[in-house]
Protein backbone atom coordinates (compact mmCIF):
# COMPACT_ATOMS: atom_id res chain seq x y z
CA UNK A 1 0.00 0.00 0.00
CA UNK A 2 1.60 3.36 -0.94
CA UNK A 3 0.58 7.08 0.95
CA UNK A 4 0.52 10.42 -0.09
CA UNK A 5 0.24 12.44 3.04
CA UNK A 6 -0.89 16.50 2.50
CA UNK A 7 -0.08 18.56 5.45
CA UNK A 8 -0.52 22.36 5.38
CA UNK A 9 1.33 25.63 6.75
CA UNK A 10 0.61 29.23 7.27
CA UNK A 11 -3.08 29.51 7.21
CA UNK A 12 -5.98 27.29 6.98
CA UNK A 13 -8.26 27.29 3.67
CA UNK A 14 -5.20 27.15 1.22
CA UNK A 15 -6.68 24.44 -1.13
CA UNK A 16 -5.26 21.38 0.54
CA UNK A 17 -8.49 19.38 -0.46
CA UNK A 18 -7.99 20.38 -3.97
CA UNK A 19 -4.78 19.53 -3.83
CA UNK A 20 -5.39 15.86 -2.89
CA UNK A 21 -8.36 15.65 -5.47
CA UNK A 22 -6.29 16.88 -7.50
CA UNK A 23 -3.17 14.44 -7.24
CA UNK A 24 -6.29 11.63 -7.49
CA UNK A 25 -7.09 12.53 -10.16
CA UNK A 26 -4.18 12.65 -12.00
CA UNK A 27 -3.51 8.79 -10.69
CA UNK A 28 -6.55 7.67 -11.50
CA UNK A 29 -5.60 9.40 -15.07
CA UNK A 30 -2.26 6.94 -15.42
CA UNK A 31 -4.61 3.39 -14.14
CA UNK A 32 -4.28 3.85 -10.49
CA UNK A 33 -6.98 2.94 -7.93
CA UNK A 34 -7.05 5.84 -5.28
CA UNK A 35 -9.37 6.16 -2.30
CA UNK A 36 -8.98 9.29 0.11
CA UNK A 37 -9.32 9.97 3.77
CA UNK A 38 -10.25 13.65 5.01
CA UNK A 39 -8.41 13.96 9.18
CA UNK A 40 -10.10 16.69 10.74
CA UNK A 41 -8.34 17.34 14.38
CA UNK A 42 -11.55 19.00 15.56
CA UNK A 43 -13.35 17.03 18.75
CA UNK A 44 -16.93 16.74 17.40
CA UNK A 45 -17.37 13.02 16.20
CA UNK A 46 -18.53 13.83 12.87
CA UNK A 47 -19.78 17.01 10.90
CA UNK A 48 -23.58 17.02 11.25
CA UNK A 49 -23.86 18.76 14.59
CA UNK A 50 -22.11 22.13 13.19
CA UNK A 51 -22.70 25.25 11.97
CA UNK A 52 -22.78 25.50 8.42
CA UNK A 53 -21.20 29.46 9.16
CA UNK A 54 -18.59 27.79 11.16
CA UNK A 55 -17.65 25.11 9.02
CA UNK A 56 -19.25 25.47 5.91
CA UNK A 57 -21.38 22.31 4.47
CA UNK A 58 -21.75 19.46 5.73
CA UNK A 59 -21.67 16.80 3.14
CA UNK A 60 -23.57 13.84 3.08
CA UNK A 61 -22.40 9.90 2.00
CA UNK A 62 -24.68 7.11 0.46
CA UNK A 63 -23.86 5.63 3.94
CA UNK A 64 -25.20 8.48 6.09
CA UNK A 65 -21.93 9.59 7.32
CA UNK A 66 -22.23 13.71 7.97
CA UNK A 67 -18.45 14.88 7.10
CA UNK A 68 -16.66 17.29 6.06
CA UNK A 69 -17.09 19.02 2.58
CA UNK A 70 -13.25 18.00 1.51
CA UNK A 71 -15.00 14.48 1.27
CA UNK A 72 -17.64 15.82 -1.34
CA UNK A 73 -14.85 17.38 -3.51
CA UNK A 74 -12.91 13.80 -3.66
CA UNK A 75 -16.01 12.11 -4.79
CA UNK A 76 -16.35 14.66 -6.95
CA UNK A 77 -12.69 14.41 -8.99
CA UNK A 78 -11.90 10.65 -8.21
CA UNK A 79 -15.69 9.71 -8.93
CA UNK A 80 -15.85 7.47 -5.95
CA UNK A 81 -18.31 7.10 -3.22
CA UNK A 82 -16.86 7.02 0.09
CA UNK A 83 -17.42 5.89 3.78
CA UNK A 84 -18.00 7.49 6.99
CA UNK A 85 -14.76 6.09 8.02
CA UNK A 86 -13.20 7.99 5.28
CA UNK A 87 -13.19 10.87 7.94
CA UNK A 88 -11.17 10.42 11.00
CA UNK A 89 -11.99 13.01 13.63
CA UNK A 90 -10.36 14.27 16.87
CA UNK A 91 -13.76 13.16 18.40
CA UNK A 92 -14.00 9.86 16.67
CA UNK A 93 -10.90 8.44 17.55
CA UNK A 94 -10.45 9.28 21.84
CA UNK A 95 -14.47 8.25 21.61
CA UNK A 96 -12.78 4.77 20.71
CA UNK A 97 -9.99 4.88 22.71
CA UNK A 98 -12.00 5.84 26.31
CA UNK A 99 -14.70 3.32 25.28
CA UNK A 100 -11.32 0.47 24.86
CA UNK A 101 -10.03 1.06 27.99
CA UNK A 102 -13.71 0.95 30.11
CA UNK A 103 -13.88 -2.34 28.64
CA UNK A 104 -10.52 -3.18 29.94
CA UNK A 105 -8.63 -3.70 25.94
CA UNK A 106 -5.73 -1.99 27.76
CA UNK A 107 -4.91 -4.81 30.44
CA UNK A 108 -4.26 -1.87 33.13
CA UNK A 109 -1.93 0.19 31.43
CA UNK A 110 -1.54 3.90 31.57
CA UNK A 111 -3.88 5.08 28.69
CA UNK A 112 -1.54 7.91 26.93
CA UNK A 113 -1.35 9.93 23.86
CA UNK A 114 1.18 8.20 22.85
CA UNK A 115 1.49 4.78 21.76
CA UNK A 116 -2.36 4.62 22.36
CA UNK A 117 -4.35 7.40 20.53
CA UNK A 118 -1.28 7.42 17.89
CA UNK A 119 -1.98 3.92 17.37
CA UNK A 120 -5.96 4.49 17.24
CA UNK A 121 -5.54 6.95 14.46
CA UNK A 122 -3.31 4.72 12.38
CA UNK A 123 -5.20 1.69 12.82
CA UNK A 124 -8.50 3.81 11.39
CA UNK A 125 -6.26 4.73 8.45
CA UNK A 126 -4.89 1.04 7.87
CA UNK A 127 -9.01 0.20 7.97
CA UNK A 128 -9.76 1.95 5.02
CA UNK A 129 -6.86 1.24 3.45
CA UNK A 130 -7.33 -2.88 3.63
CA UNK A 131 -11.05 -1.92 2.53
CA UNK A 132 -10.22 0.15 -0.14
CA UNK A 133 -8.50 -2.69 -2.82
CA UNK A 134 -6.46 0.84 -3.94
CA UNK A 135 -3.19 1.62 -5.55
CA UNK A 136 -2.96 4.66 -3.49
CA UNK A 137 -4.47 6.07 -0.29
CA UNK A 138 -4.42 10.06 -0.09
CA UNK A 139 -4.24 11.02 3.33
CA UNK A 140 -5.73 15.30 3.83
CA UNK A 141 -4.35 16.40 7.75
CA UNK A 142 -6.95 19.27 8.49
CA UNK A 143 -5.79 22.41 10.10
CA UNK A 144 -2.23 23.90 9.75
CA UNK A 145 1.42 22.48 11.11
CA UNK A 146 1.88 23.86 14.76
CA UNK A 147 -2.30 23.59 15.92
CA UNK A 148 -1.64 21.93 19.43
CA UNK A 149 -5.33 19.52 18.32
CA UNK A 150 -3.40 18.74 15.07
CA UNK A 151 0.09 16.98 17.12
CA UNK A 152 -1.20 13.71 17.76
CA UNK A 153 -1.70 13.16 14.05
CA UNK A 154 1.18 14.41 12.76
CA UNK A 155 3.18 12.08 15.07
CA UNK A 156 0.72 9.29 14.08
CA UNK A 157 1.92 10.28 10.12
CA UNK A 158 5.82 10.58 10.91
CA UNK A 159 5.30 6.97 13.15
CA UNK A 160 3.11 5.44 9.70
CA UNK A 161 6.26 6.45 7.72
CA UNK A 162 8.43 4.07 10.05
CA UNK A 163 5.94 1.73 9.67
CA UNK A 164 4.84 1.03 6.08
CA UNK A 165 8.04 -0.36 5.14
CA UNK A 166 10.57 1.37 2.39
CA UNK A 167 10.61 5.33 1.84
CA UNK A 168 9.26 4.89 -1.03
CA UNK A 169 5.76 3.58 0.44
CA UNK A 170 4.78 7.13 1.87
CA UNK A 171 5.08 10.32 0.69
CA UNK A 172 4.54 13.86 2.18
CA UNK A 173 3.40 16.64 0.19
CA UNK A 174 3.43 19.90 2.10
CA UNK A 175 1.05 22.95 0.91
CA UNK A 176 1.49 26.45 1.72
CA UNK A 177 1.10 30.17 0.77
CA UNK A 178 4.21 31.99 -0.89
CA UNK A 179 2.33 35.31 -0.50
CA UNK A 180 3.17 38.45 -3.14
CA UNK A 181 4.46 41.26 -1.33
CA UNK A 182 5.21 44.90 -1.77
CA UNK A 183 4.09 47.62 -5.07
CA UNK A 184 6.59 45.48 -7.38
CA UNK A 185 5.23 42.13 -6.71
CA UNK A 186 7.68 40.26 -5.33
CA UNK A 187 6.82 36.38 -4.24
CA UNK A 188 8.04 35.66 -0.40
CA UNK A 189 9.24 32.62 0.25
CA UNK A 190 9.61 33.03 4.28
CA UNK A 191 6.05 31.69 5.46
CA UNK A 192 7.04 28.23 3.19
CA UNK A 193 10.41 28.36 5.28
CA UNK A 194 8.97 28.55 8.84
CA UNK A 195 6.53 25.91 8.00
CA UNK A 196 8.36 23.30 6.75
CA UNK A 197 10.76 24.47 9.66
CA UNK A 198 8.09 23.65 12.04
CA UNK A 199 7.01 20.56 10.20
CA UNK A 200 10.90 19.13 10.25
CA UNK A 201 11.29 19.51 14.21
CA UNK A 202 7.89 17.26 14.29
CA UNK A 203 10.24 15.16 12.72
CA UNK A 204 8.90 14.98 9.13
CA UNK A 205 10.29 15.97 5.99
CA UNK A 206 8.06 17.43 2.83
CA UNK A 207 8.87 15.58 -0.48
CA UNK A 208 7.06 17.67 -2.41
CA UNK A 209 5.80 21.56 -1.71
CA UNK A 210 2.89 23.13 -3.52
CA UNK A 211 2.96 26.77 -3.62
CA UNK A 212 -0.13 28.83 -3.22
CA UNK A 213 -0.77 32.03 -4.30
CA UNK A 214 -1.84 34.54 -6.80
CA UNK A 215 0.37 34.11 -9.75
CA UNK A 216 2.97 30.73 -10.50
CA UNK A 217 6.00 30.74 -8.52
CA UNK A 218 9.17 31.95 -10.28
CA UNK A 219 12.00 29.72 -11.13
CA UNK A 220 14.30 31.57 -8.96
CA UNK A 221 11.60 31.21 -6.01
CA UNK A 222 10.75 27.41 -6.49
CA UNK A 223 15.06 27.09 -6.68
CA UNK A 224 15.01 28.72 -3.41
CA UNK A 225 12.40 27.18 -1.12
CA UNK A 226 13.98 24.32 -2.84
CA UNK A 227 17.66 24.95 -1.28
CA UNK A 228 16.44 26.21 1.97
CA UNK A 229 13.73 23.64 2.54
CA UNK A 230 15.77 20.77 1.35
CA UNK A 231 13.24 19.47 -1.49
CA UNK A 232 14.24 18.67 -5.12
CA UNK A 233 13.61 21.08 -7.41
CA UNK A 234 11.19 19.27 -9.15
CA UNK A 235 9.44 18.46 -5.85
CA UNK A 236 8.63 22.29 -5.81
CA UNK A 237 5.12 22.87 -8.00
CA UNK A 238 3.02 25.99 -8.47
CA UNK A 239 -0.56 26.43 -7.84
CA UNK A 240 -1.58 29.63 -8.68
CA UNK A 241 -5.43 30.84 -8.44
CA UNK A 242 -7.06 29.10 -11.19
CA UNK A 243 -11.12 30.56 -12.71
CA UNK A 244 -12.09 26.99 -11.93
CA UNK A 245 -10.91 24.31 -9.42
CA UNK A 246 -11.22 21.87 -12.46
CA UNK A 247 -8.21 23.62 -13.99
CA UNK A 248 -5.90 22.33 -11.36
CA UNK A 249 -5.06 18.62 -11.89
CA UNK A 250 -4.18 19.96 -15.13
CA UNK A 251 -2.03 22.43 -13.97
CA UNK A 252 -0.09 20.43 -11.98
CA UNK A 253 0.27 17.84 -14.96
CA UNK A 254 1.71 20.40 -16.99
CA UNK A 255 4.38 20.61 -14.24
CA UNK A 256 5.54 17.42 -14.22
CA UNK A 257 4.01 16.60 -10.43
CA UNK A 258 2.55 13.05 -11.73
CA UNK A 259 5.86 11.83 -13.06
CA UNK A 260 7.66 13.03 -10.18
CA UNK A 261 5.21 11.47 -7.98
CA UNK A 262 5.46 8.01 -9.62
CA UNK A 263 9.05 7.90 -9.10
CA UNK A 264 9.20 8.57 -5.64
CA UNK A 265 6.38 6.21 -4.96
CA UNK A 266 8.07 3.50 -6.53
CA UNK A 267 5.21 3.16 -9.30
CA UNK A 268 5.71 2.26 -13.34
CA UNK A 269 5.35 5.51 -15.19
CA UNK A 270 2.18 5.22 -17.71
CA UNK A 271 1.06 7.07 -20.42
CA UNK A 272 -1.70 9.81 -18.71
CA UNK A 273 -5.33 10.35 -20.35
CA UNK A 274 -6.84 13.43 -19.18
CA UNK A 275 -8.56 13.58 -22.67
CA UNK A 276 -12.85 13.15 -20.84
CA UNK A 277 -11.31 15.65 -18.09
CA UNK A 278 -10.05 18.10 -20.98
CA UNK A 279 -13.41 17.65 -23.05
CA UNK A 280 -15.53 18.62 -19.38
CA UNK A 281 -13.29 21.68 -19.07
CA UNK A 282 -13.54 23.05 -22.41
CA UNK A 283 -16.82 24.54 -22.11
CA UNK A 284 -16.73 25.25 -18.97
CA UNK A 285 -14.13 27.81 -19.65
CA UNK A 286 -15.50 28.87 -22.51
CA UNK A 287 -19.54 29.02 -22.41
CA UNK A 288 -21.67 30.34 -25.07
CA UNK A 289 -24.27 31.11 -23.30
CA UNK A 290 -25.63 32.86 -19.88
CA UNK A 291 -27.85 32.61 -17.53
CA UNK A 292 -28.39 33.92 -14.14
CA UNK A 293 -29.52 31.27 -11.21
CA UNK A 294 -30.40 33.03 -7.74
CA UNK A 295 -30.07 30.94 -4.47
CA UNK A 296 -32.48 32.10 -1.55
CA UNK A 297 -30.36 30.48 1.32
CA UNK A 298 -29.68 31.66 4.53
CA UNK A 299 -25.84 30.96 5.32
CA UNK A 300 -25.10 33.26 2.17
CA UNK A 301 -22.14 35.26 3.56
CA UNK A 302 -20.02 31.84 3.73
CA UNK A 303 -20.21 30.28 0.32
CA UNK A 304 -18.75 27.23 1.79
CA UNK A 305 -22.22 26.36 3.23
CA UNK A 306 -23.57 26.07 -0.44
CA UNK A 307 -20.46 24.54 -1.66
CA UNK A 308 -22.12 20.99 -3.67
CA UNK A 309 -24.99 23.55 -4.90
CA UNK A 310 -22.34 25.87 -6.64
CA UNK A 311 -20.14 22.84 -7.99
CA UNK A 312 -23.38 21.04 -9.28
CA UNK A 313 -24.03 24.11 -10.94
CA UNK A 314 -20.57 24.11 -12.51
CA UNK A 315 -21.27 20.31 -13.52
CA UNK A 316 -24.56 22.00 -15.29
CA UNK A 317 -21.96 24.88 -17.08
CA UNK A 318 -20.27 22.41 -18.57
CA UNK A 319 -22.40 20.23 -19.98
CA UNK A 320 -24.38 23.01 -21.84
CA UNK A 321 -22.04 25.52 -22.54
CA UNK A 322 -23.30 28.31 -20.29
CA UNK A 323 -22.36 30.59 -17.60
CA UNK A 324 -23.84 30.47 -14.71
CA UNK A 325 -23.59 33.54 -12.64
CA UNK A 326 -24.97 33.07 -8.92
CA UNK A 327 -27.15 35.63 -7.23
CA UNK A 328 -26.60 34.96 -3.75
CA UNK A 329 -30.18 36.18 -1.91
CA UNK A 330 -30.22 36.32 2.02
CA UNK A 331 -33.71 35.46 3.05
CA UNK A 332 -34.13 37.73 5.46
CA UNK A 333 -33.58 40.49 2.69
CA UNK A 334 -36.73 39.19 0.88
CA UNK A 335 -38.24 39.30 4.34
CA UNK A 336 -37.67 42.79 4.89
CA UNK A 337 -37.63 44.31 1.16
CA UNK A 338 -39.90 41.94 -1.01
CA UNK A 339 -38.63 39.95 -4.21
CA UNK A 340 -37.11 42.70 -6.15
CA UNK A 341 -34.10 40.94 -5.54
CA UNK A 342 -34.90 38.37 -7.29
CA UNK A 343 -36.28 40.31 -10.72
CA UNK A 344 -32.86 39.21 -12.91
CA UNK A 345 -33.06 35.53 -12.13
CA UNK A 346 -33.47 33.19 -15.39
CA UNK A 347 -34.22 30.36 -12.76
CA UNK A 348 -34.35 30.20 -8.46
CA UNK A 349 -32.82 27.69 -6.21
CA UNK A 350 -34.84 27.29 -2.98
CA UNK A 351 -31.73 25.05 -0.50
CA UNK A 352 -31.73 22.60 1.72
CA UNK A 353 -31.42 24.49 6.47
CA UNK A 354 -32.55 23.77 9.54
CA UNK A 355 -34.13 26.38 11.88
CA UNK A 356 -36.82 29.12 11.14
CA UNK A 357 -35.03 32.06 10.27
CA UNK A 358 -35.47 32.83 7.04
CA UNK A 359 -38.36 30.48 6.32
CA UNK A 360 -40.90 33.38 5.12
CA UNK A 361 -38.70 34.81 2.75
CA UNK A 362 -37.51 31.61 1.29
CA UNK A 363 -41.60 31.19 1.08
CA UNK A 364 -41.96 34.78 -0.64
CA UNK A 365 -39.34 33.42 -3.09
CA UNK A 366 -41.29 30.10 -3.90
CA UNK A 367 -44.77 32.20 -4.63
CA UNK A 368 -43.00 34.45 -6.96
CA UNK A 369 -41.02 32.06 -8.48
CA UNK A 370 -45.03 29.75 -8.97
CA UNK A 371 -46.63 33.12 -10.01
CA UNK A 372 -44.03 33.95 -12.62
CA UNK A 373 -43.42 31.46 -14.24
CA UNK A 374 -40.04 31.31 -13.03
CA UNK A 375 -37.79 27.85 -13.29
CA UNK A 376 -37.57 26.52 -10.07
CA UNK A 377 -35.69 23.94 -7.78
CA UNK A 378 -36.67 23.24 -4.35
CA UNK A 379 -33.87 21.12 -2.28
CA UNK A 380 -34.90 19.55 0.90
CA UNK A 381 -36.34 22.22 2.89
CA UNK A 382 -37.31 24.13 -0.39
CA UNK A 383 -38.90 20.75 -0.87
CA UNK A 384 -41.16 21.36 2.20
CA UNK A 385 -41.60 25.08 1.90
CA UNK A 386 -42.67 24.86 -1.35
CA UNK A 387 -45.65 22.40 -0.31
CA UNK A 388 -46.70 24.89 2.61
CA UNK A 389 -46.95 27.92 0.18
CA UNK A 390 -49.04 26.08 -2.58
CA UNK A 391 -51.22 24.89 0.47
CA UNK A 392 -51.12 28.63 2.10
CA UNK A 393 -52.08 30.50 -1.28
CA UNK A 394 -53.75 27.80 -3.59
CA UNK A 395 -55.77 25.77 -1.45
CA UNK A 396 -56.27 29.05 0.87
CA UNK A 397 -54.71 27.40 4.49
CA UNK A 398 -53.84 30.32 5.88
CA UNK A 399 -52.08 28.69 9.04
CA UNK A 400 -50.19 25.82 6.60
CA UNK A 401 -46.93 25.26 8.33
CA UNK A 402 -44.36 22.92 9.25
CA UNK A 403 -44.40 21.39 13.28
CA UNK A 404 -40.68 22.05 13.30
CA UNK A 405 -41.36 25.61 13.40
CA UNK A 406 -44.31 26.16 15.02
CA UNK A 407 -47.50 24.59 16.23
CA UNK A 408 -50.02 25.24 14.13
CA UNK A 409 -53.74 23.27 13.32
CA UNK A 410 -52.11 23.00 9.83
CA UNK A 411 -48.89 21.36 10.37
CA UNK A 412 -48.42 20.28 6.56
CA UNK A 413 -45.33 19.55 7.35
CA UNK A 414 -44.55 16.94 10.23
CA UNK A 415 -43.22 13.89 11.92
CA UNK A 416 -44.62 10.97 10.70
CA UNK A 417 -46.75 9.22 13.24
CA UNK A 418 -43.86 6.60 13.92
CA UNK A 419 -41.42 9.06 14.13
CA UNK A 420 -43.38 10.68 16.98
CA UNK A 421 -42.72 7.54 19.30
CA UNK A 422 -39.05 7.91 19.03
CA UNK A 423 -37.98 9.29 22.38
CA UNK A 424 -34.34 10.44 20.60
CA UNK A 425 -34.48 13.11 18.41
CA UNK A 426 -31.53 12.06 16.77
CA UNK A 427 -33.07 8.93 15.57
CA UNK A 428 -35.74 10.48 13.56
CA UNK A 429 -32.92 11.74 10.90
CA UNK A 430 -33.23 10.37 7.64
CA UNK A 431 -29.50 10.26 6.13
CA UNK A 432 -27.75 8.75 3.50
CA UNK A 433 -28.76 6.84 0.30
CA UNK A 434 -32.42 5.93 -0.02
CA UNK A 435 -34.38 4.32 -2.85
CA UNK A 436 -37.14 6.98 -4.68
CA UNK A 437 -39.51 5.25 -7.05
CA UNK A 438 -40.71 7.70 -10.15
CA UNK A 439 -44.02 8.18 -11.97
CA UNK A 440 -44.35 7.42 -15.27
CA UNK A 441 -45.64 10.01 -17.57
CA UNK A 442 -44.18 12.64 -15.04
CA UNK A 443 -41.51 15.22 -15.35
CA UNK A 444 -39.31 13.41 -13.08
CA UNK A 445 -39.80 10.64 -15.04
CA UNK A 446 -38.56 12.52 -18.03
CA UNK A 447 -35.94 14.21 -16.49
CA UNK A 448 -34.26 11.00 -14.38
CA UNK A 449 -35.54 8.40 -17.70
CA UNK A 450 -36.08 5.65 -14.93
CA UNK A 451 -39.11 4.42 -12.57
CA UNK A 452 -35.97 3.54 -9.71
CA UNK A 453 -33.27 5.99 -8.35
CA UNK A 454 -31.39 6.01 -5.57
CA UNK A 455 -30.53 10.04 -3.88
CA UNK A 456 -29.20 10.61 -0.70
CA UNK A 457 -31.29 12.66 2.32
CA UNK A 458 -30.87 14.67 5.33
CA UNK A 459 -33.56 15.63 7.09
CA UNK A 460 -35.70 14.93 10.00
CA UNK A 461 -39.65 16.25 8.66
CA UNK A 462 -41.94 14.95 5.83
CA UNK A 463 -45.11 15.93 3.84
CA UNK A 464 -47.58 15.34 6.05
CA UNK A 465 -49.77 12.27 4.60
CA UNK A 466 -53.13 13.44 5.72
CA UNK A 467 -52.46 16.71 3.03
CA UNK A 468 -51.66 14.85 -0.63
CA UNK A 469 -54.96 13.98 -1.39
CA UNK A 470 -56.16 17.42 -1.08
CA UNK A 471 -52.66 18.92 -2.45
CA UNK A 472 -52.78 17.04 -5.76
CA UNK A 473 -55.99 17.45 -6.29
CA UNK A 474 -55.77 20.94 -6.71
CA UNK A 475 -52.37 20.48 -9.48
CA UNK A 476 -49.39 19.98 -7.41
CA UNK A 477 -48.01 15.82 -7.94
CA UNK A 478 -45.92 13.94 -5.81
CA UNK A 479 -44.19 11.97 -8.73
CA UNK A 480 -41.51 10.44 -6.72
CA UNK A 481 -42.24 8.58 -3.52
CA UNK A 482 -40.53 6.23 -1.08
CA UNK A 483 -40.39 2.57 -1.81
CA UNK A 484 -43.02 2.39 1.21
CA UNK A 485 -45.09 4.95 -0.48
CA UNK A 486 -45.35 6.81 3.20
CA UNK A 487 -42.96 9.78 2.11
CA UNK A 488 -42.64 12.19 -0.41
CA UNK A 489 -39.67 12.39 -2.33
CA UNK A 490 -40.56 14.72 -5.59
CA UNK A 491 -42.84 17.46 -6.39
CA UNK A 492 -43.57 18.77 -9.70
CA UNK A 493 -46.48 21.53 -10.85
CA UNK A 494 -47.56 21.12 -14.66
CA UNK A 495 -48.07 24.37 -16.28
CA UNK A 496 -45.09 25.67 -15.48
CA UNK A 497 -42.03 27.03 -17.13
CA UNK A 498 -40.16 23.94 -14.59
CA UNK A 499 -41.46 24.04 -10.98
CA UNK A 500 -39.67 20.69 -8.96
CA UNK A 501 -38.37 19.97 -5.66
CA UNK A 502 -36.76 17.12 -4.03
CA UNK A 503 -37.25 16.16 -0.43
CA UNK A 504 -33.50 14.53 -1.03
CA UNK A 505 -30.10 16.30 -1.68
CA UNK A 506 -28.92 15.60 -5.66
CA UNK A 507 -26.26 17.81 -5.63
CA UNK A 508 -24.50 15.04 -3.48
CA UNK A 509 -24.09 12.86 -6.19
CA UNK A 510 -23.07 14.95 -9.06
CA UNK A 511 -20.10 14.31 -10.71
CA UNK A 512 -18.13 16.63 -14.01
CA UNK A 513 -19.65 15.16 -16.82
CA UNK A 514 -22.53 13.57 -14.73
CA UNK A 515 -23.83 16.95 -13.69
CA UNK A 516 -27.12 16.20 -11.05
CA UNK A 517 -30.75 15.78 -13.42
CA UNK A 518 -32.60 17.98 -11.19
CA UNK A 519 -29.95 20.81 -11.29
CA UNK A 520 -29.08 20.04 -15.13
CA UNK A 521 -33.26 20.38 -16.00
CA UNK A 522 -33.09 23.47 -14.21
CA UNK A 523 -30.55 25.16 -16.04
CA UNK A 524 -31.84 23.78 -19.21
CA UNK A 525 -35.58 25.27 -18.41
CA UNK A 526 -33.67 28.58 -17.63
CA UNK A 527 -32.11 28.92 -20.85
CA UNK A 528 -35.40 28.27 -23.00
CA UNK A 529 -37.00 30.90 -20.89
CA UNK A 530 -34.23 33.28 -21.12
CA UNK A 531 -34.34 32.94 -24.90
Amino acid sequence: MKYVIVTGGVLSGLGKGITVSSIGRLLISRGYRVTAIKIDPYLNCDAGTMNPFQHGEVFVLDDGGEVDLDLGNYERFLDVNLTKEHNITTGKVYKSVIEKERKGDYLGSTVQIIPHITNEIKNQIKNVSEKSNADVVLIELGGTVGDIESMPFLESMRQLRTEVGPEENLVFVHTTLVPIMGVVGEQKTKPTQHSVKELRAIGIQPDIIVGRGIKMLSYDIKKKISLFCDVPLEGIVSAPDAESIYQVPVLLEEQGLTDYLLRRLGLSPRKPDLTKWKKFLKPLLNPKHKINIAIVGKYTYLKDSYISYMETLHHCSAETSTKINILWIEAEDIEKNGCESLKNADGIIVPGGFGERGIEGKISAIKYSRENKIPFLGVCLGFQLATIEFCRNVLKIGDADSSEFKKTRHAVVDLLPEQKEIKDMGATMRLGGHTVIIKKNSLAYKIYNRIKISERHRHRYEINPDYIKRIEKAGMKFSGKSVDRKRMEILELKNHSFFVASQFHPEFKSRPSKPAPLFLGLVKAAKKVKK
